[in-house]
């Protein structure tokens, strides 16, 4: 009676685990805003009718060590949940050693995609607007990485989008002629630097300065569009 008590304890405790961590399973078709799904194709659908960004995660769920680390310490999380339900569409794209985890018929178009965004390495998370299509950003592990510090990272990776951007002067039409001038103050910072970096400057200590200068300007225009 002992030893059927202890396999029925085991059994139960499985049972327990399983229900934990169904709710994180990706989905293999359809999409839902906040949950993982490796249906491309319906993810972009939705984006586009709910006006919302999407992030792609390129990652090697049965075998890299920083995706793992990255899905149990944000992705699983409430405050990440929370979050991603109301503000992202999330498409897994897995390259796993296990070759029975992803769908025959989605192999090549993750490789079409990962070739397509230049992704290198495991994990990558890259951001695109609603369209599907326009890439906005892209994101990578920490192993201090939390939730809250994820979110963040996200929402400035969004805050310069298209939808983003419409999305936060609907709601706040009063800051609208601001958010734009931060925004564009922002972006002509980056574009300065790029440009600069672009002319290939020797490393010389007037150069530094002046690489020291474009940071600065770039670090006070995002100050500025943090307080949005």
């Amino acid at each position: 009676m002992r030893l059927l008590n202890v396999i029925s304890a085991g059994v139960i405790s499985g049972i327990l685990a399983f229900s934990a961590n169904a709710e994180d399973k990706v989905q293999l078709d359809g999409a839902e805003v906040g949950k993982w799904t490796m249906d491309f194709d319906a993810a972009v659908e939705l984006a586009a009718k709910k006006k919302l960004p999407m992030m792609l995660n390129f990652t090697g769920s049965d075998w890299c060590g920083w995706c793992k680390l990255m899905d149990k310490g944000v992705f699983a999380q409430d405050e990440w949940k929370k979050y991603a339900t109301k503000n992202v569409l999330l498409v897994t794209l897995d390259f796993p050693k296990d070759k029975n985890i992803v769908p025959e018929k989605y192999v090549s178009r993750n490789n079409e995609l990962k070739e397509q965004f230049g992704v290198r390495g495991y994990p990558t998370y890259v951001v695109l607007d609603s369209d599907g299509k326009s890439k906005i950003g892209q994101l990578g592990a920490g192993r201090d990485k939390t939730p809250a510090s994820f979110i963040e990272e996200f929402k400035g990776v969004v805050r310069m989008s298209a939808s983003g951007i419409e999305s936060y002067i609907k709601a706040n039409p009063d800051k609208a002629d601001a958010y734009k001038a931060a925004i564009k103050e922002s972006k002509d910072a980056k574009d300065a630097l790029n440009n600069w970096i672009a002319t290939k400057p020797q490393r010389n200590e007037e150069n530094n300065k002046k690489f020291a200068a474009f940071q600065e300007r770039i670090k006070a225009a995002t100050a500025k569009l943090q307080d949005f």
